[in-house]
């Protein structure tokens, strides 16, 4: 008979079942037992699947594989964060004294990542326009070390679709890769890895977990880059959660049903909103973006939106807005800013999946109240 004390350590452990549930238990474990010495090393010479949840885990893995297969992609890996998924693609693209090529209007986070962080690494960052071919080309002659560019399927916050095309004969050309941030299009509106990019970043806070109560990302690619992405993850500690892992991976099962709904919200929200004032939306995605009137009351709009909720992220179930001066671009001087048109005026809408008429009907009362 085991001590009491040793009881309550090993008292919960089921022995001899076999369970099967029907969807995938949270793996919430730090590490992996072994029978043996033996099965241990085994681990380290290929023959194990999970050690040290750091290193991989069954629920990030769940994860992973599941995202690179809506992207067909081949292979996949989960971080922290969309911003730790970008950086651990960039490290396993470019090196130290390496340069790469960035477009100029990409998630302000993302800028701050390449300015601030990757000089440290010893990476140079370009920036050029890249619905301009020319200064693209221009930036690539000039600077052959670059090995890399990377922009956005849509970008943050005016909502330009990139044209992919281009930009994979650019990277054959040039001898360089390529990374797209998917996050606003989504796997369901556009597929960068099958039009030929060689990376494809999440920011999975978003639309793969939709809920607005996950902090995540995910990195899809070939074989080659997810192998030495997944050990600049490990190595830096970028690593997602197990539980985490779980509540997004049950989030993208959804993901076709939200975003339906979401990018049909979208479109009515953005048709009704032209009747009043200057808007973006491509028809791709479930974001509007559009610019208040120059007499109208900035504070008095947000102040009246009621229910839509005014936040610094987007893509969750319930409609939201942002303010792109203020949170997503704040860390841009004010020449930046002026420079790619962001003003105190602009709003970032993210659409939900409630009623369209509920939606449009809150936003009369704070167009109305804000005096547009």
């Amino acid at each position: 008979m085991k001590s009491f004390v040793t009881r309550t350590v090993h008292g919960g452990t089921l022995e001899g079942r076999t369970i099967e549930p029907l969807v995938q238990p949270v793996y919430q474990t730090s590490a992996f037992a072994f029978d043996s010495l033996e099965a241990m090393n085994g681990y380290y010479e290929g023959d194990g699947s999970y050690l040290y949840s750091r290193n991989g885990n069954p629920n990030t893995d769940t994860l992973a594989k599941s995202v690179a297969g809506l992207e067909g992609a081949p292979a996949g890996v989960a971080a922290s964060s969309g911003t730790g998924a970008i950086l651990a693609g960039i490290l396993a693209a470019v090196g130290e004294g390496d340069h790469l090529l960035a477009a100029r209007d990409v998630y302000g986070g993302t800028v701050a990542l390449l300015k601030n962080e990757l000089s440290r690494l010893g990476v140079t960052v370009h920036f050029a326009d890249f619905a301009d071919t020319g200064e693209i080309e221009q930036k690539l002659m000039d600077h052959p070390e670059i090995k890399l560019m990377i922009s956005e399927s849509i970008t943050n916050p005016f909502l330009r679709i990139e044209d992919i095309d281009v930009l994979v004969q650019l990277k054959k050309y040039y001898g360089v890769r390529l990374l797209i941030d998917n996050t606003f299009a989504t796997p369901y509106t556009i597929r960068p890895y099958e039009a030929g990019a060689d990376l494809v970043a999440h920011s999975a806070t978003k639309y793969l977990g939709g809920h607005s109560d996950v902090t995540a990302g995910v990195l899809t690619g070939s074989e080659e880059l997810i192998g030495a992405a997944k050990e600049r993850i490990t190595g830096m500690g970028l690593n997602l959660s197990p539980f985490e892992a779980w509540l997004t991976a049950r989030g993208v099962r959804t993901l076709a049903l939200r975003m339906n709904a979401q990018c049909r919200n979208a479109k009515g929200i953005a048709e009704f909103v032209r009747n009043r004032m200057k808007v973006w939306h491509p028809d791709a995605g479930a974001m509007v973006t559009f610019e208040l009137p120059e007499q109208a009351d900035v504070a008095a709009f947000f102040r009246s939106l009621g229910w839509i909720k005014v936040v610094p992220t987007l893509a969750g179930v319930e409609t939201t807005v942002s303010h792109p001066y203020s949170t997503s671009h704040r860390a841009l001087s004010a020449e930046e800013k002026e420079a790619l048109g962001i003003s105190e005026h602009l709003v970032r809408l993210s659409a939900g999946i409630e009623d369209l008429e509920d939606i449009t009907g809150r936003l009369k009362e704070a167009f109305e109240a804000a005096g547009c």
